[in-house]
């Protein structure tokens, strides 16, 4: 996932870096006496961090002995007497809730013959609700949640909902029914969209619209989950989910109102209408413009209403109009024309999801699009040819970038971000089906092995990047040490053989400044994906060492939950004042289905968007088709008839191509957003899609 920072909107990923460093200047950072008082009852094989961190800079912890030793020996007695008094060392069981660290026995105890996933799982709930129920005490209702100094702060005047809406399908999923009811309960009367504001187009979608239509599909399909009578059908908050998203969708669809029909980086909430970006030469991100499409067709399959499925199905076809050389993208486009600038490609930030999307395009409509699964294969393909390489000395599969275009050199770095890109592969070559299903439904080939082969690869440099450090944790990016020339897949370069050898952690660089870690998700995504696929317990085993590393590194002092890491290569590492929102949506989501059955939400009946909210899989209903053709390409996939279309005007005086049949769209949209003004529309449109024939 990627994104570019709108105007009075700061909470953005790729900017992280700029406002941690004004975070830590202001205090916002913090280290521990805890863990030496850890280290004195607990001896462990690895560094253990079950501290309680105070809000201090870094430089502070750097004491003299002696102010040191009297305050920890009274840490110890002081310790000692509260554990005596509440019964410590009785055989009576302790709960986590208000109790923080102290409360995580388990990490200590030494690992059994057989593994209770079940066990581990419920781990995993009690870790979010540690983070929910410390973001419900100190920030209920804030968009941000700054853990070390237990307070809260908006994105919007009125607030957007940000970390309330994108976490719940995951407490839905953990069937945590008490908060969910509270978390309604403030969207019911709190949540109000219509605010004079500029917002990420691209976030404000996966994760608002997402959140509340995963909600809505997870609250009508598996009623037993987090039951509520308030959402049951005939009650009055029935349509809760779906009425708030159809009125965001409205509100954010003005940013589709380009002359090319790519939508603006922002959109502004009460006006509708989209704005450049205030960066990059007004320029959208790749993966911003390209990643609204799930989110917008679904609703079209829950409302009936086409606008939404042809406003983000065009933005698809005005991409593959330019006809770029095997299916790789430049990371920024222009609104304006449709047209890409510059040449950088890369699958980390602001290219990542475009490719994500294609696949999952495909599955959504239930393989009935086959036009995203061509586009996919020929991106893969691209991948394969000019972005995969290798380490110089393990052999390492890399994932590298193409900062100055295909002809340009190959640059050895993957952001955390490209750690998607495995689990993608391997949904791709099954479809969802696990490995053995594909093969004896007769969907597997070489083709299907190679790619899943590809994903092994991929996915166990992914988990290298933890392995690397002494935290365990992931650093931001991480750099390669690669061969000159570079060697790639024709070249037939063996497999590293296991972690066993430390020698493998010479090709990984991790530099200081892309050493933070903001608790994502996307390699605990593929983890999930690589053993829902192969069936490999392995995949399960790293997640949990990875788990633990979060719930031994991340945590704030007590009840605050956990926050940002400011720096893995260090142990302990200094911590940084800020939970991202996809801890609670996406990581520790990945890591409950990761450890549950997996006869929970199927993967060949669903498909999960970029910010891991859930939607059904569904065949083509209501008219909803696909409204585009590729046009022809030669043997080198360049177009055979070079029309440049974009910004053009057609004979007559007519629109330019990318505009041609938008004006009754545009229409439709103004006086859905005049209704919305008035307070009575609901985003439904006035004719279903089945009503006019389409």
């Amino acid at each position: 996932m990627s994104y570019a920072l709108p105007r009075n909107l700061n909470a953005h990923r790729h900017r992280e870096d700029g406002s941690w460093g004004r975070a830590a200047q202001n205090g916002h950072t913090g280290t521990s006496i805890g863990a030496k008082l850890d280290g004195y009852f607990d001896k462990r094989e690895l560094p253990m961090y079950k501290d309680k961190p105070y809000s201090y800079a870094v430089s502070r912890r750097n004491k003299p002995l002696y102010k040191r030793w009297r305050f920890t020996l009274g840490i110890i007695l002081l310790l000692f007497t509260l554990l005596y008094w509440f019964g410590f060392f009785s055989s009576s069981k302790t709960t986590v809730k208000g109790q923080g660290r102290s409360a995580w026995k388990w990490l200590n105890k030494p690992g059994t013959a057989q593994i209770d996933w079940d066990d581990r799982r419920e781990k995993v709930r009690e870790a979010f609700k540690l983070s929910w129920d410390g973001y419900e005490k100190y920030a209920w209702g804030y968009d941000k949640y700054y853990p070390l100094s237990k307070q809260g702060g908006q994105m919007t005047d009125k607030g957007m909902g940000w970390i309330i809406v994108d976490a719940l399908d995951t407490l839905i999923l953990m069937n945590l029914t008490s908060r969910l009811a509270h978390a309604r309960e403030w969207i019911s009367t709190s949540l109000n969209y219509d605010q004079d504001q500029e917002v990420n187009t691209f976030e404000t979608t996966i994760r608002m619209l997402g959140g509340l239509l995963s909600a809505e599909y997870l609250s009508t399909a598996f009623p037993d989950m987090a039951p509520l009578a308030d959402d049951d059908e005939g009650a009055p908050g029935e349509d809760l989910y779906r009425e708030k998203a159809a009125d965001l969708a409205d509100r954010i669809l003005g940013a589709f109102d380009s002359d090319s029909g790519v939508p603006y980086a922002s959109v502004n909430l009460k006006t509708s209408k989209g704005v450049p970006s205030h960066a990059d030469g007004g320029a959208s991100s790749t993966a911003e413009a390209s990643s609204l499409q799930l989110e917008f067709k679904y609703l079209s399959m829950l409302t009936g209403e086409k606008n939404y499925w042809e406003r983000a199905e065009k933005v698809i076809q005005v991409i593959d109009d330019n006809a770029m050389a095997d299916g790789l993208l430049p990371i920024f486009i222009y609104a304006s024309d449709g047209r890409f600038r510059g040449e950088n490609i890369r699958l980390g930030s602001r290219g990542d999801s475009y490719y994500e999307y294609l696949i999952k395009q495909y599955l959504q409509t239930s393989e009935e699009e086959p036009i995203y699964l061509e586009l996919w294969n020929q991106a893969l393909a691209g991948v394969r040819k000019h972005l995969i390489t290798y380490t110089k000395n393990s052999h390492f599969t890399v994932l590298a970038e193409r900062p100055n275009g295909l002809k340009g050199e190959l640059y050895p770095k993957m952001d955390h971000l490209v750690c998607f890109m495995p689990g993608t592969i391997a949904l791709a070559a099954t479809g969802g089906l696990t490995v053995e299903a594909a093969k004896k439904a007769g969907k597997w080939g070489e083709k299907q092995q190679s790619e899943i082969d590809l994903a092994k690869e991929l996915t166990k440099t992914c988990w290298g990047m933890y392995k690397a450090t002494g935290t365990g944790l992931a650093g931001e990016i991480t750099f390669f040490e690669i061969n000159d020339p570079p060697r790639s897949e024709a070249d037939g370069i063996p497999p590293p053989a296991d972690f066993t050898d430390a020698s493998w952690k010479d090709d990984f660089v991790i530099k200081r400044q892309d050493s933070h870690n903001l608790q994502r998700p996307e390699t605990v995504e593929t983890l999930f994906y690589m053993w829902r696929i192969t069936e490999d317990e392995t995949y399960r085993e790293w997640g949990w060492e990875m788990f633990k590393s979060f719930v031994n590194f991340t945590q704030a002092e007590g009840d605050a939950g956990y926050t940002s890491v400011a720096n893995v290569l260090e142990n302990p590492p200094p911590l940084r004042d800020n939970m991202e929102s996809f801890w609670l949506a996406e990581t520790l989501k990945y890591f409950y289905l990761l450890f549950s059955p997996p006869d929970l939400l199927p993967l060949d009946t669903i498909v999960i968007n970029t910010e891991a909210h859930i939607f059904p899989r569904s065949k083509l209903v209501r008219g909803l088709k696909t409204g585009w053709t590729r046009k022809p390409r030669d043997a080198e996939g360049k177009l055979v008839e070079h029309q440049k279309f974009h910004g053009k005007k057609e004979k007559g005086g007519g629109e330019s191509k990318g505009r041609r049949g938008d004006k009754k769209q545009d229409k439709d949209h103004q006086d859905r957003r005049a209704d919305v003004e008035k307070g009575k529309g609901k985003g439904k449109g006035k004719e279903k899609a089945d009503e006019r024939g389409g």
